[in-house]
């Protein structure tokens, strides 16, 4: 669109006309929704954030001084955006008087700035947002610290979601296309909103993706291989060559059980494992499975026996070869520091260095996610998968889109519904819809072990096989990758972690967040990183100021690092050709299995 066009004033007149066009439209479309759906009663409130808000008030109302104030502050600021703005209206060069935080992609449409109405009302939400957090931040104070952390999330989710570019009539975007459309974006966006409705229990689920571009094994995860292993949990996926010689060491990934292996080979551009077979190694990885309630009884300590460890046992047998390196992404980073303190404690050598993409160790610190987490509302969770068998996963993916909701809630919203768009066909976010469940013991005692109690970090706090775990006598070499924008391993509380380790250990800091930060293969425009001392002694922030910012992905420097362990160079392994036989091409059953 050309800039005078975005620069036009909208005609009250023809919205008007365009709005009861699509009220006239909708009308049969309601009606036949509310005949055909019944929506169960829903919790009013299942993650207790009413009483929350309930202490706030009770401490606002007995300190008037606060409120008085936020009226005085923002009044005076009030009177600054309006003479601002009557500046703009007469044609005058009028900067804002609050300028938009940097990063804020809600308000890049030109008329939040060039049309003074738009403008004065962006200041005036900001304003208001601005108010109402410093009034959150003063009446936390004497809260206990999981209260006080409930009232500022939460709150930011109700200013995030007031934000003018939410709404029909505030959004300068979502009028034009109105206008330009004769409402037809409007009943397009309700049929899709409509459509994102569970017909079950009456919850919205705001599609992100376009779930029909993609077909796993075809055009994603695409990377050829075979299942040489499976068991109740997990199959096996050994990666062909892509060098005639590969290096002796074969290479085991541990992906995160919440999630599906292929976010690291979704596309041939940006796989990481399809990355790591070029640059000869034989690649392993774990695909867990999409439990049912027939696996409800399936235990933390099963995950750690019949997922890495029970794949070092089968990769033995399909290479010969004893010795190995291990990769951990997220939880299955925690997953795997839990097997290695158990293989260290009976003996087991086998492991030979050891890598942790945003993986949590010690869960002291972590972040927004623990507003989801605490014993009222993990006994609430243990009631319903003990009644289900298992935790829907995405239930868990909800919890992490509300930590990024402008991003991963609201521009959606807007893009499905107020502009009638159907949503792109993009990898990540279908990997991202592509959620698992998760049996009902196994996470009930991950939710109490590491997050209620912060248990792993302890010595003897977790026990595995009647093997207390302690994760400092763990002297293989390590190199923890974090990154810089994680909200759900802040990468401080990685770092912790990365110096719970005896051996030595390196910390690679990515820039972006914990995907994006991860899946940031090397080339043009992408994610610089971190590299600094070893996180020995020195705290996290003392660390950054002694780190490097280097260009490029981290890719190339972890690889400089896993080389050290990968030993010599031997014949390429061609998957079957061991002991184990082939049981199915990559990316195998388990991985296909969706929840709906």
């Amino acid at each position: 669109m050309a800039e005078n066009e975005s620069q036009a004033p909208f005609d009250p007149v023809d919205l008007a006309k365009a709005v009861m066009q699509v009220a006239q439209q909708t009308q049969h479309t309601l009606l036949e929704f509310a005949n055909q759906r019944h929506a169960a009663p829903v919790n009013p409130d299942p993650l207790g954030v009413l009483p929350v808000f309930q202490t706030f008030l009770m401490k606002l109302m007995g300190d008037p001084a606060a409120i008085f104030e936020a009226q005085m502050n923002a009044w005076s600021e009030y009177l600054r955006i309006w003479q601002q703005t009557a500046r703009h209206f007469a044609g005058a060069d009028a900067p804002d008087a609050l300028a938009t935080p940097k990063g804020d992609r809600r308000f890049r449409d030109p008329q939040w700035t060039e049309n003074p109405f738009f403008d004065y009302l962006k200041q005036v939400y900001l304003l208001v947002a601005e108010t109402v957090m410093q009034l959150v931040s003063r009446g936390k104070a004497g809260l206990d610290p999981k209260t006080a952390h409930k009232l500022e999330f939460y709150s930011r989710q109700i200013v995030d979601a007031l934000a003018p570019n939410n709404f029909l009539m505030t959004n300068p975007e979502v009028i034009r296309k109105t206008l330009e459309t004769g409402g037809s974006n409007l009943v397009h966006g309700l049929q899709n909103f409509l459509r994102d409705i569970d017909p079950k229990n009456g919850s919205l689920h705001v599609k992100m993706v376009d779930t029909a571009a993609f077909e796993l094994g075809r055009n994603i995860a695409t990377t050829r291989g075979a299942v040489v292993f499976q068991n109740d949990l997990m199959q096996l996926i050994q990666f062909e060559p892509a060098t005639r010689e590969v290096y002796r060491r074969p290479l085991l990934i541990t992906p995160p059980w919440i999630n599906k292996f292929y976010i690291l080979d979704l596309q041939p551009r940006n796989s990481f494992i399809k990355w790591a077979v070029d640059r000869g190694y034989t690649v392993f990885v774990v695909s867990w499975v999409n439990p049912g309630a027939e696996l409800a009884e399936k235990d933390f300590e099963n995950y750690v026996f019949e997922g890495p460890l029970a794949a070092l046992d089968a990769i033995e047998k399909a290479t010969g070869e004893r010795d190995i390196n291990c990769i951990g992404y997220c939880i299955g980073g925690t997953l795997l520091g839990t097997a290695l303190a158990y293989l260290r404690a009976t003996g087991d050598t086998r492991v030979q260095s050891a890598t942790f993409f945003t993986s949590l160790l010690d869960f002291s610190d972590v972040g927004d996610i623990g507003v989801f987490v605490d014993e009222e509302q993990v006994s609430h969770l243990e009631d319903e998968m003990n009644e289900r068998g298992f935790l829907d996963g995405s239930e868990m993916a909800s919890a992490f889109n509300m930590i990024r909701a402008n991003d991963l809630i609201w521009s959606f919203v807007i893009n499905n519904y107020l502009l009638g768009k159907d949503p792109a066909a993009f990898d990540l976010l279908f990997w991202n819809a592509d959620s698992t469940r998760m049996p009902a013991r196994m996470h009930s005692t991950y939710l109490r072990k590491m997050y209620l109690q912060n248990a792993l970090r302890e010595p003897g706090g977790l026990v595995i096989g009647d093997e207390p775990i302690d994760l400092r006598k763990i002297d293989v070499p390590a190199c923890f990758v974090s990154t810089v924008e994680d909200h759900i391993a802040p990468w401080k509380t990685t770092y912790l972690g990365a110096q719970l380790l005896s051996g030595p250990v390196e910390f690679l800091l990515g820039k972006a967040g914990h995907v994006a930060g991860i899946v940031n293969p090397p080339g043009p425009k992408q994610y610089g990183h971190f590299t600094g001392p070893a996180p020995v002694g020195l705290t996290s922030e003392q660390w950054l100021a002694r780190a490097t910012a280097q260009e490029g992905s981290w890719w190339l420097r972890w690889a400089e690092f896993i080389e050290r362990f990968a030993g010599d160079k031997v014949p390429a392994r061609i998957p079957g050709t061991g002991t184990l036989p082939i049981i199915e091409p990559a990316p195998g059953s388990y991985v296909k299995v969706r929840l709906n």
